[in-house]
């Protein structure tokens, strides 16, 4: 088993596809709406093993406090505007389309924005800020962006967003940390990082690659009826995505250095589908199917996107 879901979590560029394929299979051949009551169970199994990683503690660390402002600027300022911009732009009458796009330009950053930003030797530190004031921001204001944006066109139920947030934010926040202090408290700091905190990622991938399962098995005949709806909506997904990378990594070279650089982008192109998976399928039902599709399909985008990046990454910012 472990040798598989390493591989799932190292390959999401093969693993997220293969998820999308065979949940679209499996909408052909059985009727998907059962697979609605997996949504909540495979969405904690998504959050909580990366909260069990999560350090924050290095929010009391001092410094970088201009990295982060202008992080969060980006993110809740010019990239909810560029979300919502290309929602009246591609799709004027599809209500729940223009849902998915903004829900994922409201919430910033995932475990993945630490990952790539290692990859690309930035600053892992910083993206570690990053990733829990994103978390944290991003869920406390999303239901009010949604309201604000949306709510003439949609009816948004705040209340029962914000539930669902506590649901899968806050309640894997706190039992993450106190799972992390246990274990600490028990094996001691250095058995914990090398030997346990690796072992939680996995998870975490098993719980997005069953969510996009779920979410294509549900729009499978959907999509077999209308494929062309899976182009309409990479469009405007790729067009936000090659935007955001340019100017982020314009920012980037042009306030701070390499490190800090790397981590802005990373911390701000990339976008926490997962959470925005659940609210899609979790507050909105039947209808926010659509608007899961395109977040599924963003998943792959965003990972290809971000492994390229890191390929560029020397050209744009020099050698470590």
């Amino acid at each position: 088993m472990w040798p598989l879901l390493f591989w799932m979590q190292k390959h999401l560029v093969w693993s997220i596809p293969l998820a999308m394929i065979a949940g679209f299979i499996a909408g052909q051949i059985a009727e998907p709406s059962p697979l609605r009551m997996a949504i909540l169970p495979l969405t904690f199994l998504m959050v909580y093993p990366m909260m069990v990683t999560m350090n924050l503690r290095q929010l009391l660390q001092p410094g970088g406090g201009k990295l982060l402002w202008v992080t969060q600027l980006l993110n809740f300022i010019l990239i909810p505007a560029l979300g919502y911009g290309a929602g009246l732009l591609f799709f004027p009458d599809e209500p729940f389309a223009r849902l998915a796009l903004l829900l994922t330009s409201l919430l910033p950053t995932s475990g993945m924005t630490i990952s790539w930003t290692g990859f690309a030797k930035g600053n892992v530190p910083a993206a570690v800020r990053m990733t829990v004031v994103g978390l944290i921001a991003g869920s406390l204001l999303a239901p009010l962006y949604l309201k604000g944006l949306l709510g003439a066109v949609i009816e948004i139920p705040v209340s029962q967003v914000f539930m669902q947030i506590a649901l899968i934010v806050f309640l894997p926040l706190v039992l993450g940390y106190i799972t992390q202090r246990t274990l600490i408290s028990k094996h001691g700091v250095t058995a914990f990082h090398k030997e346990i905190k690796p072992k939680f990622p996995p998870f975490s991938t098993l719980g997005v690659l069953g969510v996009v399962f779920v979410s294509m098995a549900l729009k499978s005949q959907d999509i077999l009826n209308n494929p062309e709806s899976l182009l309409a909506y990479l469009v405007p997904l790729l067009l936000i995505y090659i935007v955001n990378f340019v100017i982020s990594t314009f920012v980037g070279k042009v306030l701070f250095p390499r490190g800090d650089a790397i981590a802005l982008v990373y911390g701000t192109v990339m976008r926490n589908l997962s959470i925005a998976l659940a609210i899609a399928m979790g507050v909105f039902g039947e209808e926010g199917a659509n608007a899961a599709l395109l977040i599924a399909l963003a998943y792959i985008v965003q990972v290809q996107a971000a492994a390229w990046y890191v390929r560029l990454t020397d050209r744009l910012f020099g050698a470590p």
